[in-house]
C-alpha cells in the first residue's frame, strides 16, 4: 500500500525549487517553478470559477509545450481528472475524446482548433486556446473573460512559495488520468488511472533513473501518452529539473544537436530512434576494411570499441549516463553493439494500462534482450506451463495497474479478470524476474506445424540487412509475406538505381531466411512506397496492413 500523496508531492517539488528554471519551449526562455506555481494557482482560480469539481474531466490537445505541462499540473493538483489527447489523432477523434469523456473544459492548441468542428463538441462548456488561455468558447454565459489575466492579479503575482498551499482532496484510489490509446489494434479506448498508478509510476522512477537535482531533460516523445508524461514530466519535475520541450520527435540530426546544446544526462527515447543512429552514425563506420581488420585483433579490438563508445557519450552531450528505451522492442543486432562498447542504453517495457512501467533496470544490470526487470508495486507472471522456456501471456497485479477502460465494461472484463491484468504481450520470465517479450498475442502467426512465428522477431532480421528501412511481417494465404520500405538515404548515398531494389530485397530474403527457422521463412517480399503508419512509440499500425 502506498502511504505518499501525488498532489503534496506536486506542491512539495514547486516549494523546494522555486527559483529553479523549471519549463523551456527549445530552445526559449525559461519559466521557474515559482513562475509555474503562480499559473497553477490562477489555473484553479479558473476552474474554480468555471464550476470544476472534484472528478470533473479537463481534457488537453496540443503539441509538448509549457502550457501543457502546466495544464497538467493544474487539473491534477485540483483534484480534477487529466484527459490528454495525442496530438497526432484526427480532428474527428479528438472531438469523440472530448465528448465520451465528458470533459467539462477543453484546453487546445490554436493549430488542432482550427481542425475542429465546434459544434461536434457538445458535452463541453468552456473551450480555451492551449497557447495563451483565452477563451474561444464559453458555452455558459458567453463572457470572453472569466477572471482577470494573471499579470492584473496582484495577489498571485505577489505569491511566495511559503504561502503556496494545495488542498489535498483526492485518495489515491481516486481518478488521476484518462488516456485514450492508440494503439497497434486500432481501436481507441480510455484508460483510466488512479492516483496510485501516477503514484507508483513517480517512486519507482525517483529509486530507480536517479536524474541529477536541477539537471537539464529534453521532451520530445508525445506527453499525452503515458511513457513520456511519467517520466519526461512528472519525475523530472519532483527533482527540480529544467524541462526543455520539443513539439515532435526530431530527427537524429536535430536530437544530437540540442544534446549537444543541453547536454542532459538520461534521456528517453523509443528505440526507432537508437536504431537510426546506429545504422547512419556508427555502421558505415564499422563496416569499414580497416575497422573490420582491427576489430579482428583483441587489443586493438578494446581500443576501437572504447573510442566508438566515447565518441558516441560525446554526440549525446558528453554527460548522458543513460539513454532509456522504451515503448517498442529494440533491433537485437543494435542493443548487442551497445552492450559490446558499453553504451549506457537500457530496454524498459510498459504499457497504458500500469502507467505505463513494469519492468526495467539500470544498463549496467540489463540482461540482452530482455526488457528489464519487474519493478516495486507489481508482481509478474507468465500464463505457460514453464515460464522460463516456454513463451505465454503475460500477466500484471500490483498498484499500476489501471481501474479499467472509461465507460468499456466490456473491454475492461477481456483484460481485468480474476485480478490480474492480461496485457497481451507474449514471453517468459527467468527466475530473477526479468521479462523477454516475444510478440503480442494478436500478431502471433501460426505456422504450418502449429508452430507460433512471431513476426517480430522476422523483422528484426530484415531491418539488419542492407537498404532496409523498416519491414512488416504478416501471413498472406497461408505463407510469410514481408513489406519493405526502402532506406531512401542510403539508396541515394550509394548511387543505386531504382531498377535495383526488387533484386537487393530478395537477396535480403534469402540471406534472412539463412537465420530463421524453416517454418518462419519469407516467402515473399513486397517493396511498399511509403513509411508505415505508427503510433506515438513509433510502432507499426499493423491493423492497416492486414
Amino acid at each position: 500500500m502506498i502511504s505518499e500523496k501525488l498532489i503534496p508531492i506536486i506542491q512539495d517539488s514547486l516549494k523546494t525549487y522555486w527559483d529553479k528554471p523549471a519549463f523551456t519551449d527549445y530552445p526559449g526562455p525559461a519559466l521557474s517553478y515559482g513562475d509555474v506555481a503562480k499559473q497553477i494557482v490562477w489555473l484553479h482560480r479558473l476552474f474554480k470559477t468555471c464550476g470544476v469539481k472534484k472528478g470533473d474531466k479537463i481534457a488537453l490537445a496540443g503539441k509538448n509545450c509549457s502550457n501543457w505541462a502546466i495544464v497538467w499540473m493544474a487539473a491534477v493538483s485540483y483534484g480534477a481528472v487529466i484527459v490528454p489527447i495525442l496530438a497526432n489523432f484526427s480532428a474527428d477523434e479528438m472531438q469523440h475524446i472530448v465528448n465520451h469523456s465528458e470533459a467539462v473544459i477543453f484546453f487546445v492548441s490554436k493549430d488542432k482548433n482550427d481542425t475542429i468542428d465546434d459544434d461536434a463538441i457538445t458535452a463541453c462548456k468552456y473551450i480555451l486556446c492551449l497557447d495563451n488561455f483565452s477563451i474561444l468558447q464559453n458555452r455558459v454565459d458567453g463572457r470572453k473573460e472569466l477572471i482577470k489575466p494573471l499579470h492584473e492579479l496582484d495577489d498571485i503575482n505577489r505569491m511566495s512559495k511559503e504561502s503556496l498551499s494545495f488542498e489535498d482532496v483526492c485518495d489515491n484510489e481516486d481518478m488521476g488520468a484518462i488516456i485514450y490509446t492508440s494503439g497497434t489494434t486500432g481501436f481507441s479506448k480510455g484508460v483510466m488511472l488512479p492516483h496510485r498508478s501516477l503514484l507508483a509510476n513517480l517512486l519507482v522512477a525517483t529509486e530507480k533513473l536517479l536524474f541529477k537535482v536541477g539537471a537539464k531533460v529534453i521532451a520530445f516523445l508525445p506527453l499525452a501518452h503515458a511513457y513520456a508524461c511519467s517520466f519526461d514530466l512528472v519525475y523530472p519535475f519532483t527533482r527540480g529539473n529544467h524541462i526543455n520541450f520539443m513539439d515532435r520527435i526530431p530527427t537524429p540530426k536535430v536530437l544530437l544537436a540540442a544534446m549537444q546544446d543541453l547536454k542532459p544526462n538520461i534521456v528517453l527515447v523509443v528505440p526507432l530512434l537508437v536504431e537510426k543512429i546506429y545504422k547512419k552514425q556508427l555502421q558505415p563506420t564499422l563496416e569499414q576494411p580497416k575497422i573490420k581488420a582491427m576489430l579482428k585483433v583483441p587489443l586493438l579490438n578494446k581500443v576501437i570499441k572504447n573510442k566508438i563508445r566515447d565518441k558516441l557519450v560525446a554526440a549525446f552531450g558528453g554527460q548522458i549516463t543513460e539513454l532509456v528505451a522504451g515503448g517498442a522492442p529494440m533491433n537485437a543486432e543494435v542493443e548487442q553493439f551497445m552492450k559490446l562498447i558499453r553504451f549506457p542504453v537500457t530496454i524498459g517495457y510498459g504499457m497504458t494500462e500500469c502507467g505505463p512501467l513494469i519492468s526495467y533496470c539500470r544498463w549496467f544490470e540489463h540482461r540482452y534482450e530482455s526488457s528489464g526487470k519487474t519493478i516495486r508495486f507489481l508482481t509478474a507472471k507468465v500464463n505457460s506451463p514453464d515460464p522460463q522456456k516456454i513463451p505465454g501471456e503475460i500477466m500484471i497485479k500490483g498498484d499500476q495497474v489501471f481501474l479499467g477502460y472509461y465507460k468499456n465494461p466490456e473491454a475492461t472484463a477481456e483484460v481485468l479478470r480474476d485480478g490480474w491484468l492480461y496485457t497481451g504481450d507474449i514471453g517468459t520470465i527467468d527466475k530473477d524476474d526479468f521479462i523477454y517479450i516475444r510478440g503480442r498475442s494478436k500478431n502471433v502467426i501460426l505456422g504450418p506445424g502449429g508452430e507460433n512465428i512471431y513476426p517480430e522477431l522476422v523483422e528484426q532480421k530484415l531491418n539488419n540487412l542492407p537498404y532496409v528501412g523498416e519491414s512488416l511481417v504478416l501471413e498472406r494465404n497461408g505463407a510469410i509475406y514481408a513489406l519493405v520500405y526502402p532506406d531512401i538515404e542510403a539508396l541515394d548515398t550509394d548511387k543505386v538505381p531504382e531498377s535495383k531494389i526488387a533484386e537487393i530485397m530478395e537477396s535480403n530474403r534469402k540471406e534472412a531466411n539463412t537465420a530463421l527457422a524453416s517454418f518462419s521463412r519469407i516467402a515473399k517480399v513486397e517493396i511498399v512506397n511509403e513509411p508505415f503508419q505508427k503510433t506515438p512509440t513509433q510502432k507499426i499500425k499493423r491493423y492497416l496492413y492486414r
